[in-house]
């Protein structure tokens, strides 16, 4: 047990991240030592920051709160601390189902965890009364534990959408937008810190300013991102596609620093699944907004997210879904199976009568679909020489992705160690080879 060093433990999403990074900028501030997910803890103290959105991430959650609890007992931690997403909705029964835990905090509390730190009896730091900021430490500066060259920018956070099987606006709450003014700021700071690439986050990114401004405004957003010196690449996750905001579209065509990429979640295709996921949008619609993205940003990779199992999908639903995406072939799909969670509107409103066998063979006869889609679009791209910007050096390759792949999600394109290149630098890459999931390529020059 190392004194006065703290383990920080982040499961779930992107999102998260950028939570337990703020909270590590707070807590070194105030000269705590931090080590984030480490393969071998061995911090007096454990911060765990939760994940609660579905059943496989809740499991997870409490799986890794066990585990540290033994650690307690074993003398091995002093104390053991829980925050995020499950105890946010979870607080209660969490309190009485695991004593062990020396205090729960919500998703959005990470200050109040700084105050209980600094009170450990032991710590170098004792406060009284919560501050909530150290002077000169502006409220988004973080720890980044992301490689140096990219990072995660929360612009948002909530939801006002209310999709009959998500949990997510029951324990973000509603929709709260970040200033431009602010985010931009940010930005700026992040480039001294020597990132060059975004990964522009939100529960939903087109709903972004409507709450503060009266309109969406995350066209404008990405502009003035766009303009800031030192950003290489832009990339956008988790767009809605009800009242899309079209405007979007041309900057993504003409700022050569926004990546011709989109995450943009649909989950079902059929009038009658997209009526029962409460998604307030047709079949015709959204495949005619897929078709205008592709029109206005050429060359554009789409990422999407599938939504099999949900109650009410009979056989021909799935059977029309699979038609769909064969027809649509998204270059980056994945998919999920329901899961029936407290106080959502399927829950409340439906029967979760779907039997599990016939959700996990759903699954896999939807992935087995994508898989063919990803291997032939991977072929073709063989002969093409793209840029790839380096995230990794391995025993055999250097690792590196394109603007059309985003950490962690996506395909790597995988590089032969034949000359030294440099971790974070971008270069020109011929695509050697393909299969399903990677590439392989050979450096042709800097980009």
């Amino acid at each position: 047990m190392h004194k006065g060093e703290i383990d920080i433990i982040t499961l779930g999403c992107s999102k998260n991240l950028v939570d337990a990074e703020r909270l590590m900028k707070q807590l070194e501030t105030r000269g705590f030592k931090c080590v984030h997910d480490s393969a071998n803890p061995q911090g007096e103290i454990a911060i765990i920051n939760t994940c609660g959105f579905i059943g496989d991430a809740k499991e997870e959650s409490i799986n890794t709160i066990l585990q540290f609890i033994e650690r307690k007992k074993h003398k091995k931690l002093k104390k053991l601390y829980v925050m995020g997403c499950l105890s946010e909705r979870y607080l209660a029964d969490l309190e009485q189902e695991l004593p062990e835990v020396d205090k729960y905090f919500g998703k959005f509390d990470y200050m109040g965890i700084v105050e209980e730190v600094a009170r450990v009896p032991g710590s170098r730091f004792q406060v009284s009364g919560l501050r909530f900021q150290v002077s000169g430490v502006a409220e988004y500066e973080r720890v980044l534990t992301t490689p140096k060259h990219f990072a995660y920018l929360k612009i948002a956070e909530g939801c006002n959408r209310f999709c009959s099987y998500c949990a997510i606006p029951l324990i973000t709450g509603r929709y709260k937008s970040r200033p431009i003014e602010e985010i931009v700021e940010e930005v700026r700071w992040l480039v001294k810190q020597g990132v060059k690439e975004l990964q522009v986050i939100a529960q939903d990114l087109t709903y972004y300013g409507t709450d503060i401004y009266g309109e969406s405004r995350i066209a404008e957003l990405v502009d003035k991102i766009s303009q800031v010196e030192g950003i290489k690449w832009i990339r956008l996750h988790y767009a809605y596609p009800t009242h899309f905001p079209t405007d979007l579209l041309p900057v993504m065509r003409e700022r050569d620093n926004v990546c011709k990429y989109l995450d943009i979640a649909l989950q079902h295709s059929t009038d009658h699944m997209l009526s029962l996921m409460r998604r307030h949008i047709t079949h015709e619609e959204q495949t005619a907004l897929i078709h205008e993205i592709r029109r206005q940003v050429p060359g554009i990779h789409l990422r999407t997210t599938m939504l099999v199992g949900h109650p009410g999908e009979t056989e021909e639903d799935f059977q029309a879904l699979k038609q769909w995406v064969k027809e649509m072939r998204f270059e980056r799909l994945g998919a999920f199976s329901y899961s029936d969670e407290e106080g959502t509107y399927a829950n409340q409103h439906y029967e979760d009568n779907i039997p599990q066998e016939v959700k996990d063979r759903r699954l896999d006869e939807l992935m087995s679909i994508q898989e063919e889609i990803a291997a032939e679009l991977n072929r073709a791209n063989t002969g093409k020489t793209m840029q790839v910007v380096i995230d990794r050096e391995e025993d055999e390759y250097y690792i590196g992705r394109t603007e059309f792949d985003s950490p962690e999600v996506d395909q790597e394109v995988l590089i032969k160690k034949d000359r030294e290149l440099k971790v974070g630098e971008f270069y020109m890459v011929r695509i050697s080879e393909a299969d399903t999931f990677d590439l392989y390529g050979i450096i042709v020059n800097n980009a």
